[in-house]
């Protein structure tokens, strides 16, 4: 263990993620760079990152496109700038490749609520009923499951199942539920949801609109019930940038997780984005996800130098997961 590879690997194993100090001297964005071109590497950002990384990522987007371009991807490596359950589907897409994740400690509230042992047992209190799960949540519970979706391809999966066929829906309840109420239909819900959008204060909200009565509010479907009744606009994070670059106003209250204001203030430049505010008051106005926020442009260099923390799936788990990851994909692009 005298090499600084074997020390790193020695880190690895016992904290979860590269603790090693990095020289001051380092210029993050340069080496990167030189990196990705080196070990022919692409870097795959969500949304939610901070701005450096998502400023240096090959591609960004929200859940459903970062499968679309995981299963597309030619490299070597692939870096995912999000957390854990983002990072296995690409390797369950492409397990011939290395994938990395800066801090393998990023998780995901919404995916530890349900585990595969739990949604297995849950499953057996409804033998007709076909799982759907959204894409945040484990390999293992991908596995178990016919069809996974995302909040920009939900409705689209729920429509393609058949109208007579009863459903779990898994792991949010509260995407589940904005579902049922736009397709008709009476899903089992499992009892799941993201902390960051259960975060946000309706009191808050009122009082932020009456200070500004021109805004318009957006929100994502992971939000709880009360925030989307008052939302002018409902979708997924892709959707909501979009929303905000095709609509008129100039004006809006952005109810997701504050990392999306990056790039929505690239596509909109000029229009006035206000964070929905949160039921703690801290120094910080707006939600954020602390498991997001765990990868730092230091973690990213050192994970793309070390070529770790690297992220496998069990084959038979891998086998069974790609089984609704692939008819997602197939829904999606019809």
């Amino acid at each position: 263990m005298n090499t600084e590879l074997d020390k790193a690997k020695l880190e690895l194993e016992e904290v979860g993620y590269l603790k090693l100090e990095t020289p001051s001297t380092v210029d993050f964005v340069e080496e990167i760079k030189r990196l990705k071109k080196e070990k022919n590497a692409v870097i795959l950002a969500h949304y939610y990152q901070e701005p450096e990384i998502q400023e240096i990522a090959d591609y960004v987007g929200d859940s459903l496109g970062l499968s679309q371009k995981a299963a597309n991807v030619e490299a070597d490596i692939i870096v995912f700038a999000g957390v854990h359950f983002m990072a296995e589907t690409a390797k369950i897409l492409n397990p011939e490749k290395k994938v990395l994740l800066p801090d393998l400690k990023a998780g995901c509230s919404l995916a530890e609520s349900c585990s595969a042992e739990d949604l297995a047992e849950f499953k057996k209190k409804y033998p007709e009923h076909v799982v759907v799960t959204y894409v945040n949540a484990s390999a293992g519970v991908k596995a178990h499951s016919d069809l996974v979706c995302t909040s920009s391809n939900a409705k689209k999966i729920i429509d393609s199942i058949p109208e007579d066929q009863p459903i779990i829906f898994a792991p949010d309840k509260n995407l589940g539920a904005f579902i049922n109420k736009e397709t008709g239909r009476d899903m089992v819900l499992w009892d799941g949801a993201c902390v960051v959008h259960e975060a946000f204060s309706l009191d808050k909200l009122v009082e932020l609109h009456l200070e500004h009565p021109d805004a318009k509010i957006i929100a994502h479907p992971e939000s709880e019930a009360h925030i989307l009744k008052v939302a002018d606009y409902i979708g997924s994070t892709s959707g909501m940038i979009n929303f905000v670059k095709t609509d008129d106003s100039q004006k809006y209250i952005v109810g997701t997780e504050a990392g999306i204001l990056h790039e929505m203030k690239k596509e909109a430049p000029g229009k006035e984005l206000i964070p929905v505010p949160v039921e703690e008051d801290n120094t910080c106005a707006c939600s954020e996800c602390g498991y997001m926020k765990m990868n730092t442009m230091q973690k990213l260099y050192l994970c793309m130098k070390y070529e770790l923390p690297e992220v496998n799936v069990d084959e038979e788990v891998r086998k069974k997961a790609l089984i609704p990851i692939e008819k997602m994909l197939e829904i999606s692009a019809r």
